[in-house]
């Protein structure tokens, strides 16, 4: 009994860690890429000394195969001239710079290789961390995208309103607008028949032109005509 109690909890906890990694997934994933790609900065600086140093072993090989060609000619022309003590001095010499030489030539095909081999490494983890880097703002998208429509999925928390209630508002508010338009010309027309009602009265008193032609006014016009002749 108790081993199962024991396995129900060590249950529990792990379910409780793999919501809590669930939730906190998009922080997980930036701390992560954050840490990953430390460590491809840290590689790429070790391969630069890498590379620094193996210049520096490519300049001494060849300033050593430089001093081996000028000791042979040295140790040639002492032969011609039968010094033979100073030539097999010369020679000794040579032979410990060739030693040099060969060592030195092993130990840079050896570092040459392994710099090539970390050049591959970090090449293939910066492809690696740029599509990571990509997924990561592609998942952050979608997460903005799926936050913006849980109102209509999930249910909004309490303090956050939804796309929805934002389109309700816009509704309300267009309505308000168009009664507040509609009364504003309501009240243009009351002003206008207004005017015009006080304009007729006055016209009609003959205080001004009048606005309408009436039958007097026609048949005057008529009767200015010059009669036409059959």
């Amino acid at each position: 009994m108790f081993k199962m109690f024991v396995t129900l909890f060590r249950g529990g906890v792990a379910e409780a860690g793999e919501a809590i990694a669930d939730r906190n997934a998009l922080l997980i994933l930036d701390q992560q890429l954050r840490d990953a790609t430390a460590a491809f900065d840290r590689a790429k600086k070790a391969l630069a000394v890498a590379i620094a140093q193996d210049q520096q072993e490519t300049v001494r090989l060849d300033a050593t195969k430089a001093r081996i060609a000028g000791l042979e000619l040295r140790v040639g022309a002492a032969l011609d001239a039968g010094d033979e003590l100073l030539a097999h001095e010369g020679a000794e010499a040579i032979a410990a710079l060739e030693a040099d030489r060969d060592a030195a030539a092993t130990a840079q095909a050896l570092f040459a290789a392994e710099i090539l081999r970390l050049r591959r490494h970090v090449a293939q983890a910066q492809t690696r961390i740029a599509e990571l880097d990509r997924g990561r703002r592609l998942a952050r998208a979608s997460e903005a995208v799926r936050d913006m429509r849980r109102g209509r999925v999930e249910g909004a928390r309490p303090h956050e309103a939804t796309l929805a209630e934002a389109e309700q508002t816009l509704r309300r508010l267009r309505e308000r607008q168009t009664q507040a338009e509609a009364a504003d010309l309501a009240l243009e027309e009351l002003d206008g028949a207004a005017t015009a009602s006080i304009t007729e009265k006055l016209a009609a008193r003959g205080y001004g032109p009048r606005l309408k032609p009436t039958a007097e006014d026609v048949l005057a016009r008529l009767r200015s005509k010059p009669a036409k002749t059959a």
